[in-house]
């Protein structure tokens, strides 16, 4: 059970967390729109509840207490939990749904969006709201229902549903194979090769797959996302692995050449991912089924 006697007035709450962060009782009343002395009142009734100090008077200034440390960023964090909860409260007031998805962010822009029409077309009601991750997370520590997850199907607490494996290509721009002259795998061992980050080891799977002895497989740029990848490949910066379903634009403009028909097959994967209590939402069911759909129609 909630307490009366832990739960201070927002207001409060507000005027504490607005003088902490700018350490100025004069710009927490002009960022409220209340009056200094207002502002003054509202941090002393929080003190008087609390028992304790949460500032020091410095001139001017006011200056957070250790105790008043800790208590700011508990207070903000817990503020901006009321505000998200509050707003997905107020979009459910004018829709048949509301799924918040964790996505990662080249496979968002450049797979999902385009073919979310689809779902909102069979459910118009729904607001689907998408954020990017690209590490698993705490489902209870978010306002987020479910996440697509490329790697092992292990996540504490939550259901890993298998959507699609990967195939990587080596990809580059017409200008730059020309430049090269790029015409066998072991040409690849001389030219600047693009890194994946998050998969260091990439470079060194495919030349051990295509049989070429090279020390050179680690070396080059890392960028973090695909989507980072794609645009240097394409602007002629080096050659890419990159996943085939994620270049269908780029291959079929011609701003990237497959170079190679070698593909590597990840052995990690892309999973639908949502806590166990919410393996039987109605929404959460209906979305899973039409992303399997998308999944399988790609080859997945």
């Amino acid at each position: 059970m909630l307490r009366k006697t832990f739960l201070p007035p927002i207001a409060d709450l507000l005027a504490f967390e607005a003088a902490a962060r700018h350490a100025s009782i004069s710009r927490a009343a002009e960022e409220l729109h209340l009056t200094q002395s207002a502002v003054s009142r509202q941090i002393r009734q929080l003190e008087e509840q609390l028992g304790m100090a949460l500032f020091h008077r410095v001139r001017q200034r006011v200056v957070l207490t250790d105790a008043g440390r800790v208590y700011a960023a508990d207070v903000r964090a817990a503020l901006q939990q009321l505000s998200a909860c509050t707003q997905k409260a107020m979009a459910f007031s004018h829709a048949g749904g509301l799924l918040n998805l964790a996505v990662l962010p080249t496979l968002g822009t450049r797979w999902l969006i385009p073919r979310l029409a689809g779902f909102t077309e069979r459910h118009p009601d729904v607001t689907v709201n998408l954020a990017a991750r690209t590490e698993p997370f705490d489902f209870a520590g978010t306002p987020l229902d479910a996440a697509i997850h490329f790697g092992a199907p292990t996540w504490a607490g939550a259901v890993c549903e298998f959507l699609m494996r990967e195939e990587v290509v080596p990809v580059a721009s017409p200008d730059f194979c020309a430049r090269h002259g790029i015409a066998l795998r072991e040409d690849l061992t001389r030219v600047l090769l693009l890194q994946q980050s998050t998969r260091p080891t990439q470079w060194a799977e495919w030349f051990e797959q295509v049989g070429v002895a090279t020390t050179v497989a680690l070396r080059g740029p890392r960028l973090e996302h695909f989507a980072m990848i794609a645009q240097a490949a394409a602007c002629g910066q080096g050659v890419a692995l990159l996943p085939r379903f994620l270049i269908g634009q780029e291959l079929g403009a011609g701003t990237l050449v497959q170079l190679f028909d070698d593909a590597v097959v990840s052995a990690d994967a892309y999973y639908l991912v949502y806590p166990e209590a919410r393996a039987r939402s109605p929404l959460l069911q209906a979305f899973r089924d039409w992303l399997l759909a998308q999944c399988a129609a790609d080859g997945g």
